[in-house]
């Protein structure tokens, strides 16, 4: 089956198992990564960032290790799943970054008053929530209004393969050995992500053409980045 469409998935891991499996599976690499390029790609964030906003944040992951390689900032890493914020919170206090990092429950979209009462940030990221919204409009505003003049965002997820043989090919190639409930939901995912075009035509229509691209990433993500004017 072809995958000119995508398929939509539930916004929300409101399962239990589902939304552990999740947490407690090994995502060091691609989220230590997806660190990495982000400093590279903004080599000052780590002397001029003091407030960080992580949109969609699960249980934490991509937040800690934020945390870790930007030391002088404070995130709120937010998330419209309880069971997820759970999950995130047992992280971070595990790590002892309840000082620097707070995790808090709003979904997207939210209302003017409570982005405004966020504040405005330095730095806005995201990993692997644009592929769970209907409507990728969503996260673009709420980038453009939690963005200080001059911020960097950085948004990491997955993008559609082709068909539904590439997408099998990569569950085998990159969750073989997980647990089955993982394994569906990295397909169900892969089937809801967007492509390249998708994303440019989205940030055209949000008017962040000019400030944030789009590009592929090995051989299942993409990442929009780039300065918020």
């Amino acid at each position: 089956m072809t995958l000119d469409q995508r398929v939509p998935e539930p916004e929300l891991m409101e399962e239990p198992e589902q939304a552990r499996a999740y947490s407690d599976a090994d995502f060091a690499a691609p989220h230590q990564a997806l660190v990495d390029d982000l400093l590279r790609r903004h080599p000052s964030l780590p002397e001029r960032t003091r407030r960080v906003v992580d949109l969609g944040c699960g249980p934490a992951d991509v937040t800690a290790r934020l945390a870790g390689a930007l030391p002088d900032a404070t995130i709120v890493g937010i998330d419209a799943g309880p069971v997820m914020l759970a999950l995130g919170r047992e992280r971070i206090a595990a790590l002892g970054l309840t000082d620097r990092v707070a995790l808090a429950e709003m979904h997207l979209p939210a209302t003017d008053a409570a982005l405004a009462e966020l504040g405005r940030f330095d730095l806005v990221a995201s990993n692997s929530l644009l592929h769970h919204l209907d409507d990728p409009a969503t996260l673009w505003a709420t980038v453009r209004a939690l963005a200080a003049p001059g911020a960097v965002a950085h948004v990491f997820d997955l993008r559609r393969p082709t068909d539904d043989n590439t997408v099998d090919a990569l569950v085998e190639r990159h969750a073989r050995d997980e647990p089955a409930v993982l394994r569906e939901d990295f397909r169900a995912s892969l089937r809801a992500a967007y492509r390249v075009a998708e994303v440019e035509a989205q940030l055209s229509a949000a008017g962040l053409v000019a400030d944030l691209r789009v590009e592929p990433v090995g051989d299942r993500h993409l990442v929009v980045t780039g300065v918020v004017s």
